[in-house]
């Protein structure tokens, strides 16, 4: 998913590098190139994208994982087991106790009590803020900053600004990576996001002495900015919206991913905003609002982080008495 994501910043630097050639004369076709590529994909899209694997006679096969059981004692234990998982309201369940292949659509207050969502919300609106003052806002900071003593033009701003979303690429990848190694995703948010703090302070008071530290710490800033950003609005969505609560409710994913992506895009309308009201004081008081909100965005998953520990620590635990009891097991002669 974080290779997937990529797209977003592939965009984002395209968009940057069209704007900037035509930034000079005929800006116009700032607007009118990106438009065309833009009805051009949706034509394609329109012929050839497949809503579903069914259309092209590819059949759904569920993974045996231990998370989800068929068995009636099992699905039991796991609504009870923590306070990760909590009772769901809205699954379907037979006589037997054993859940149904029907799929009842939750609304929001449901989607809501699930696990995680809340904070995951949360922190993507701060996350989405810091990334989308970035992306609309970079070309401008660095046409009014002199970088090495030398002042840089619009068209040389919009392709500086590109190498923001260069690391945010690999950023969502990585992030990605780590998670699929590591399964703790709050924990490796968190980490990129309290990164993400002295990345900026770095990039605003200390790049701007000579452009290769300037690109370097841009380069810096957006890995760990963008990381969260990718990773939450892909795998992390998903994977609330298929929680073992849900029973694979496909229904309450799209409602999960939903307001997990409406929350965002309140962050990413409110931080340009704000960015240019707080520009107009000063640009050093814009970087310590992104740093104030990248903390605060760490914070909202201090839940999520602490259930992920607790979790690690049974687990480890768990393998330590059963290596003890294997050890105490008299040999066989």
């Amino acid at each position: 998913m974080g290779i997937w994501n990529t797209h977003v910043s592939v965009g984002n630097i395209l968009g940057s590098t069209i704007a900037g050639a035509f930034v000079k004369q005929q800006w116009g076709m700032s607007f009118i190139v990106p438009g065309l590529m833009i009805a051009g994909m949706g034509i394609l899209n329109a012929i050839f994208l497949v809503p579903e694997p069914k259309f092209v006679d590819v059949e759904f096969v569920k993974k045996d994982d231990d998370d989800l059981t068929s068995s009636s004692t099992n699905f039991k234990q796991k609504v009870q087991r923590s306070d990760l998982v909590s009772p769901n309201p809205w699954a379907s369940v037979d006589e037997d106790g054993e859940p149904t292949n029907t799929e009842q659509p939750i609304g929001l207050w449901g989607a809501l009590k699930i696990p995680g969502v809340i904070e995951y919300s949360l922190c993507l609106f701060f996350a989405k803020l810091v990334s989308y003052t970035f992306l609309f806002w970079l070309p401008l900071y660095i046409t009014n900053i002199k970088i090495g003593g030398k002042l840089y033009d619009d068209q040389k701003a919009a392709d500086w600004a590109t190498f923001f979303d260069v690391g945010g690429a690999v950023g969502g990848i990585a992030a990605g990576y780590f998670v699929d190694r590591f399964k703790t995703p709050g924990i490796i948010n968190v980490v990129m996001l309290v990164l993400a703090a002295p990345a900026l302070f770095l990039f605003k008071f200390h790049g701007e002495s000579q452009l290769s530290l300037f690109i370097f710490y841009m380069i810096l800033s957006g890995f760990f900015v963008n990381g969260p950003y990718a990773l939450i609005t892909t795998a992390v969505s998903a994977s609330l919206g298929t929680h073992e609560c849900l029973r694979g409710n496909t229904k309450a994913m799209a409602v999960v991913t939903s307001i997990i992506d409406a929350t965002g895009s309140l962050g990413a309308a409110l931080g340009p905003l704000l960015a240019g009201v707080i520009s107009a004081h000063s640009w050093d008081d814009v970087f310590y609002m992104l740093i104030a909100f990248d903390i605060i965005a760490a914070i909202l998953l201090s839940r999520q982080v602490l259930a992920e520990v607790r979790d690690i620590r049974s687990k480890r635990l768990k393998k330590r008495l059963e290596y003890d009891s294997d050890e105490s097991k008299p040999l066989m002669h």
